[in-house]
């Protein structure tokens, strides 16, 4: 009797041999690929990117000519100039939402399965899909800030500290983003994922400083308000359009102005939310992740 040997089959890559590979180049890599691959799905359904700018347009036409004329903003400055920092800080963070959506269109569809068997990094697809929603995130703040001029909004600073704003907003876009990577990957589906993520975004920029000032709101929502990361990063974005003179020099009859302190602080306070919220919901989506995969 002989013995027949079996040839020598290809075994799958363990999450062990795929740690082995060197994971900084692995990860900028892989990561570029998939936010390639994003960025192609979005440019074959411009849908998509035309809907993203429709709610932010409307808010825009809504605040400066239906309720600007009975908005009162605090200080010296033209309420187009208060109203459109807050509308492009709300752009980016609505716009993260597309982040969760996708996310959990990828997980009922199998793609992550796709990927999942492949030899990439596991975080790589998280990163990739962040890294793609900030390319849509600087076309959208571009539209918006023409949108802004259109209807009267002027930067009193420069272009150098407008520059800055316009990346502090990607910035927020992107840690934002990551919280609804979060979301998304919890929830499963698209619906809920949408569902989800509304209520959050919502408490976020309507109990902010992106529309009134805080001096409207009762006692408590203003201590919210004023330290929330939505309103630090609005207040950092109007400084920096404004300059201090006109972002804070003004104190009148007890209302409380757009905010104290320097245009370095109120970005430092912005800095470190988007930090503090990049770090904390990028290991907590990717531990998420590994575990929905």
């Amino acid at each position: 009797m002989t013995t027949v040997t079996a040839p020598a089959t290809a075994t799958a890559i363990t999450p062990e041999e795929l740690e082995d590979r060197p994971p900084t180049r692995t990860i900028i890599a892989d990561a570029f690929s998939i936010a390639h691959r994003n960025l192609i799905a979005l440019v074959r359904t411009p849908t998509t990117l035309v809907f993203s700018t429709v709610q932010p347009i409307i808010f825009v036409l809504l605040f400066r000519y239906v309720f600007g004329g009975a908005i009162k903003a605090p200080g010296a400055i033209p309420y187009v100039d208060y109203l459109m920092p807050g509308v492009f800080v709300q752009t980016v963070t609505f716009g993260s939402v597309n982040t969760g959506v996708g996310l959990a269109t990828d997980l009922q569809t199998g793609i992550i399965e796709r990927f999942r068997s492949l030899p990439m990094a596991r975080s790589a697809v998280l990163a990739g899909r962040t890294m793609a929603d900030l390319v849509r995130n600087l076309f959208v703040i571009v539209l918006m800030v023409a949108v802004g001029f259109l209807v009267g909004f002027r930067v009193q600073s420069g272009v150098l500290p407008f520059l800055g704003a316009v990346v502090l907003m990607l910035g927020f876009g992107f840690a934002m983003s990551w919280i609804m990577a979060l979301i998304g990957l919890a929830s499963g589906n698209p619906e809920a994922a949408q569902a989800g993520a509304f209520p959050f975004m919502a408490l976020l920029v309507f109990a902010s400083n992106a529309f009134v000032p805080t001096a409207t709101m009762p006692r408590f929502l203003q201590d919210y308000a004023n330290h929330e990361p939505v309103s630090a990063v609005i207040t950092a974005v109007r400084f920096l359009s404004e300059g201090r003179s006109k972002a804070a020099a003004h104190i009148v009859n007890g209302h409380v102005v757009i905010g104290n302190g320097t245009t370095l602080e109120h970005v430092v306070v912005a800095i470190a939310w988007i930090v503090g919220i990049t770090v904390v919901f990028a290991a907590l989506a990717v531990a998420r992740y590994r575990r929905a995969v």
